[in-house]
């Protein structure tokens, strides 16, 4: 399994797993995965796509070989990216005589397709040209609490009761609800034989893309969207726009959004119900699919989402196992809080950052960080928590990822915001001796790694603002913890 820390590859990892299956998954970083609630279950490869010498040794005596990697947002040359991964992967693969490669794409049955469509068609094409049976799945709109589709409708609907759009929106879609991508995914891999073809993937309603964001509303129970169509509005706007009013940030928008202009609409003549009966009793409609959705966002109960992937980061920003001689300096801020709060409730503050509960202070500043960064085309803090009181590691949260968790006692962030260099934040709770009394410390430490001139110019000009956030921060997580102590006298 490759992509299996994408939104997909978790949680195929768990349907497999769950039909007694041997799954071995190919991750560029363990501990991206550590905190996955499969992870003690599958025999885990280390390596990366782009090397054939460690793709040959991910791919010995696997019979079956799901293929889920994509790079979309890795810039304007992401299909030569995606084109050179599928090739060296179809090249191991034949070389370990893999028995069957299971391919998840994009309809892309129109004439005209946009660069991203393009590129994931091309994909199939590449892992086809070696030796190796390729069973390419193609999907349009995937629906499920954390898609990014899902995400950039929930978002869109709920904030714009009036939305001026691209003509696109009159352009057919038929969406597929997440269980039943699940569904086909582990069915193809049951076959007796291996199988080489392209088949459709879609749920049982066809609808316009407005008609879906309508549908959206109706299930949300918000009143009726209007929806005016113009136009004028460009592939680079609208991704824009989406950018700034939904989590998705513009670097992925862009190629979603331009996907937008084709149809996706399963073709009946490649329809998957060729080669699979659909699952009992029947395709999730597009209302249910949306229910389901809400009812984990609601429940906290997000399996996984589209941020939990490995995002791509600029070169320069080194990985946290560098050493600190590899070409820069590094700045940090410390502040050392000793309190009589317990340990349990200051790591349940920490735990519980960012979010809709924010970063204990300071949120205008938050806010205008992450506002800054969307619109120099980052994640900025929308992408909020799966879930509002437990992390995993190497998950998203706001503009950080889980990059380290060591549940009561420390946690690291490191920072997926636009940066000249490379930060961190880590928080570290501990029982010490203070005067000849055991009490709790709090460290907090933000660390940064300048790129250049502009990283230590950058360093200098927030720094008058770290002196206000970073000791707010702190304070208010010991504040927070005592409060729950208050609450809860007998925790210490």
């Amino acid at each position: 399994m490759t992509g299996a820390s994408g939104y997909v590859g978790s949680r195929l990892v768990t349907a497999l797993l769950e039909n007694g299956a041997k799954v071995r998954v190919l991750v560029r970083d363990r501990s991206k995965i550590v905190g996955l609630p499969w992870y003690s279950q599958v025999d885990v490869a280390v390596g990366s796509a782009t090397v054939e010498a460690e793709i040959l040794h991910a791919l010995k005596g696997v019979h079956t070989a799901y293929y889920l990697l994509h790079s979309i947002g890795a810039g304007g040359r992401f299909d030569q990216v995606e084109e050179e991964m599928a090739l060296t992967f179809g090249k191991a693969a034949e070389a370990n005589r893999v028995s069957q490669i299971i391919y998840l794409g994009g309809i892309a049955n129109d004439l005209r397709q946009s660069q991203h469509l393009a590129s994931r068609a091309n994909t199939g094409a590449s892992l086809a040209k070696f030796h190796v049976p390729v069973l390419e799945l193609r999907a349009g709109i995937i629906i499920g609490s954390g898609s990014a589709s899902f995400e950039m409708i929930r978002h869109m609907t709920h904030r714009l009761p009036i939305m001026i759009t691209p003509k696109w929106v009159s352009n057919r879609t038929q969406p597929i609800a997440i269980r039943d991508v699940l569904y086909y995914l582990t069915e193809v891999s049951a076959l007796k034989e291996s199988h080489n073809g392209v088949f459709d993937i879609g749920g049982p309603d066809v609808m316009t893309y407005a008609q879906l964001m309508k549908t959206f509303a109706k299930v949300s129970k918000l009143r009726k969207r209007i929806i005016i169509k113009v136009p004028f509005l460009s592939v680079w706007l609208s991704s824009l726009w989406i950018g700034l009013v939904t989590p998705v940030p513009v670097a992925l928008a862009r190629p979603l959004v331009g996907s937008l202009i084709n149809e996706a609409v399963v073709d009946e003549k490649k329809s998957i119900s060729l080669l699979i009966a659909p699952p009992t009793p029947g395709l999730i409609s597009v209302e249910r699919a949306f229910e389901l959705a809400l009812s984990k966002v609601e429940h906290n109960e997000v399996a996984s989402r589209w941020s939990d992937a490995n995002s791509i980061m600029p070169p320069w920003q080194k990985t946290q196992s560098d050493p600190s001689w590899a070409g820069d300096a590094e700045y940090h801020d410390e502040r050392i809080i000793y309190t009589e709060a317990s340990l349990d409730s200051l790591w349940r503050s920490i735990e519980e950052i960012g979010g809709p509960r924010g970063w204990y202070g300071a949120d205008f500043l938050w806010w205008l960080r992450g506002l800054l960064d969307r619109l120099m085309g980052g994640v900025g803090l929308r992408r909020g928590r799966r879930d509002p009181h437990f992390l995993r590691q190497g998950e998203s949260l706001d503009f950080w990822r889980v990059e380290k968790l060591e549940r009561g006692h420390s946690l690291t962030l490191n920072a997926e915001m636009i940066l000249p260099g490379k930060a961190w934040l880590q928080f570290t709770v501990d029982e010490v001796l203070q005067e000849g009394k055991l009490v709790r410390q709090l460290k907090q430490l933000a660390t940064f790694q300048p790129k250049g001139i502009g990283g230590h110019l950058y360093w200098g000009i927030v720094l008058p603002l770290h002196q206000f956030v970073f000791p707010t921060m702190a304070k208010n997580i010991v504040k927070e913890a005592m409060r729950r102590d208050l609450e809860a006298p007998n925790t210490k």
